[in-house]
């Protein structure tokens, strides 16, 4: 790979990290509404919401490790890359903006962000009006 090729992944697995986050964000959104609206407690469905957003949770964080991990990969390869002239002049402006986040950071907040939305399940839970024989669900 040349240099070019190098600075192109850099930036595809920094997007790909940027989708995880935003599918992440879209799904939270998702369990938290689909949660806010539910009328009666129905712990079997909450059961089995708290169960697939950590299987999801999961996944995602291991899919956003993976890219991370890649990602950094390419940054060390670009850092030893051969100087040449053609590479010199980018790679002093390019190379020094090329950070990010370290892996504790946004595992610990991926961690947070995942305890949050399962406590936020189980709290509306816990706030709902009990389920009553007879009644109809949508019903005042």
């Amino acid at each position: 790979m040349n240099y070019s090729e190098l600075v192109q992944t850099y930036f595809e697995r920094t997007t790909a990290l940027q989708w995880y986050w935003t599918v992440y964000i879209l799904v939270i959104g998702g369990v938290i509404g689909f949660s806010t609206f539910r009328q009666y407690k129905e712990l079997p469905t909450t059961i089995l919401v708290t169960v697939l957003f950590g299987c999801f949770a999961y996944k995602n964080f291991d899919a956003l490790d993976s890219t991370f991990t890649e990602r950094n990969a390419i940054l060390a390869a670009l850092k030893a890359y051969p100087a040449g002239p053609d590479v010199t002049p980018v790679r002093e402006r390019l190379e020094a903006t090329l950070t990010g986040p370290e892996y504790t950071s946004y595992g610990w907040f991926h961690l947070v962000c995942d305890l949050m939305t399962i406590a936020v399940v189980w709290v509306k839970e816990w706030h709902r009006i009990p389920w009553k024989r007879g009644t109809v669900s949508g019903a005042a």
